[in-house]
């Protein structure tokens, strides 16, 4: 990704950010450098300081007072935490989305999810496609619950997350079939207005996607 001086310029730095901690570019640990990045990208530093401080709210970079900002550790330990944290929102989200759905976002809400599915036909599948439109789904189920702080809550966690399939990116082609069977049985639960159903299905398919992250980071 090459940097472009758009209008919202902390929030583009940020996201140029992201993207080279989310693909390792830069690596868990690294310090980044406020004036040197703000040398770089001929921006201020009161730019690069406030892109920053929306990297530390996503949980990809930490901020220490006298130390500045580093990406955050990603190894099975953290990615761990990581996932109990956002299965329990999802969780939430669930709970909520079986209890507000109306007839009219029935459609929306297949919709989305008739994108995942459809991203993991054929020979060859894009995981970053695959990942993308299933954050489509719970950015669907978001607008129907209609809760602002879950929806931010959730939206910080998306860059880290992944972030997380990223970096174990083969590991989650080989579970394509257990999420499959999640986008397929999901949405019935919802429908029949079963959480505590939606909600086993979501701890099982967070629980088997853990597992395949630390796998992956382990190694």
């Amino acid at each position: 990704m090459d940097f472009q001086v758009p209008n919202t310029l902390a929030e583009q730095i940020a996201n140029y950010l992201a993207e080279r901690i989310m693909t390792g570019r830069i690596r868990p640990g690294e310090r980044i450098q406020e004036a040197t990045l703000a040398g770089e990208l001929k921006v201020s530093r009161a730019s690069v300081k406030e892109a920053l401080y929306t990297l530390e709210r996503w949980h990809l970079v930490e901020i220490t007072p006298r130390k500045g900002a580093s990406a955050t550790r990603m190894d099975a330990g953290h990615a761990s935490e990581l996932y109990d944290v956002y299965m329990h929102l999802l969780m939430m989200l669930a709970a909520r989305l079986c209890e507000r759905w109306q007839d009219s976002d029935k459609q929306m809400m297949l919709d989305a999810v008739g994108k995942v599915l459809e991203q993991m036909r054929g020979p060859s599948t894009d995981i970053a496609a695959v990942v993308e439109a299933s954050f489509g789904v719970m950015e669907a189920c978001c607008e129907v619950v209609g809760n602002p702080y879950l929806t931010e809550a959730l939206s910080n966690f998306k860059p880290a997350v992944s972030r997380a399939y990223y970096l174990g990116a083969d590991k989650y082609r080989k579970g394509l079939a257990q999420t499959s069977e999640f986008f397929t049985n999901l949405p019935q639960a919802v429908l029949a207005r079963d959480s505590v159903k939606a909600q086993a299905l979501i701890r099982e398919f967070a629980e088997h996607q853990k597992v395949l992250i630390q796998q992956a980071l382990a190694s």
